[in-house]
């Protein structure tokens, strides 16, 4: 697949070849469809938070379950689609009656497939996606993000563990996310949120020593990294030849003020592409995140180490000192 980068937009809602709707906004000129998700959550102005906000807030609920809300399920596994009055991202909740962040919740009846007289609820979490770069990738129409039910994850920079909850509830029970956060403040709510999510591993580090905590982190399918760095390709460089399976695949939130404020973002997103095909994590795909989010990008690739013996790349060299 040829690598082609893309803007965002607004994303539309189009419906799956299923029948049931689903995002499947694109960006640009090819984001049409019945609604706009932009509307659920106001202008940016209106989302605190920037990474994520601190986490354990008000538990509050959401928009009004049973019949006035149908959840669809979206084409990225574990994600699903609220239609209601307005349509909104949301995940399955893995701790039912919970908030992590005070995102608002629903909660919708179904058959109990053990007994077809008796209804039982399950509840879902709005995801905003001026408050998770995730959101707003899959939003903005992005093919793959590789990460679904069963998965094992590497997240770097997860804060207080706003997207990591999400991902706890996307990968459910069977799936696990190693959470790297180096801030105090924040590893504090993310210990919190790894007391009542059994998924997550938390791990109070810098991203830019993985083997520091190697004997933490296993093999993983995925490296999520949002680390808004100078050098942050060369901190996922380091964590794939550390923990990424070959063939695994990498999502990178790219903050271009973050890499260099003197030259256009389309410039600097170029160079880090250049940056990670060098350590052989080569992208497949990259769109922005406009509107939810300015001058960011998300990149998605694969891991292909080359298969005969290669010298150390001077990123494990210097990781390794």
């Amino acid at each position: 697949m040829a690598f082609t980068p893309r803007g965002g937009g607004s994303s539309g809602f189009r419906g799956g070849s299923s029948g049931g709707g689903s995002f499947r906004g694109r960006g640009g000129s090819r984001g049409r469809g019945r609604g706009n998700v932009i509307s659920k959550f106001g202008s940016r102005g209106a989302s605190s938070g920037g990474r994520g906000g601190r986490g354990g807030g008000p538990k509050r609920g959401g928009m009004k379950g049973g019949s006035k809300v149908v959840i669809e399920p979206h084409r990225h596994a574990g994600v699903f689609v609220a239609r209601g009055k307005e349509d909104a991202l949301c995940t399955r909740n893995m701790v039912t009656g919970e908030s992590v962040y005070g995102e608002k919740r629903v909660s919708v009846e179904v058959e109990n497939p053990n007994d077809p007289l008796v209804k039982e609820k399950i509840e879902y979490r709005i995801w905003n996606p001026f408050r998770s770069k995730l959101a707003a990738a899959i939003l903005g129409g992005v093919d793959n993000i590789h990460i679904k039910p069963g998965c094992k994850v590497l997240y770097l920079g997860a804060a207080s563990g706003t997207t990591v909850s999400h991902v706890s509830d996307i990968i459910g029970a069977d799936g696990i996310v190693y959470a790297v956060e180096f801030s105090q403040r924040s590893g504090r709510d993310l210990l919190n949120l790894a007391k009542r999510r059994t998924n997550i591993v938390p791990i109070i580090e810098d991203a830019r020593y993985p083997a520091r905590y190697r004997m933490l982190v296993g093999m993983v399918d995925v490296i999520f990294a949002d680390v808004a760095q100078p050098d942050q390709a060369r901190i996922v460089a380091i964590n794939a030849h550390q923990f990424l399976k070959t063939g695994g695949h990498f999502v990178i939130s790219i903050k271009a003020n973050c890499v260099d404020s003197t030259v256009e973002p389309a410039l600097v997103f170029a160079r880090e592409v250049e940056k990670l095909k060098q350590e052989n994590l080569r992208p497949i795909e990259q769109i922005t995140l406009e509107p939810y989010e300015r001058d960011h990008a998300v990149i998605v690739g694969v891991y292909r180490p080359t298969k005969k013996k290669s010298k150390v790349s001077n990123y494990e060299k210097e990781s390794s000192t």
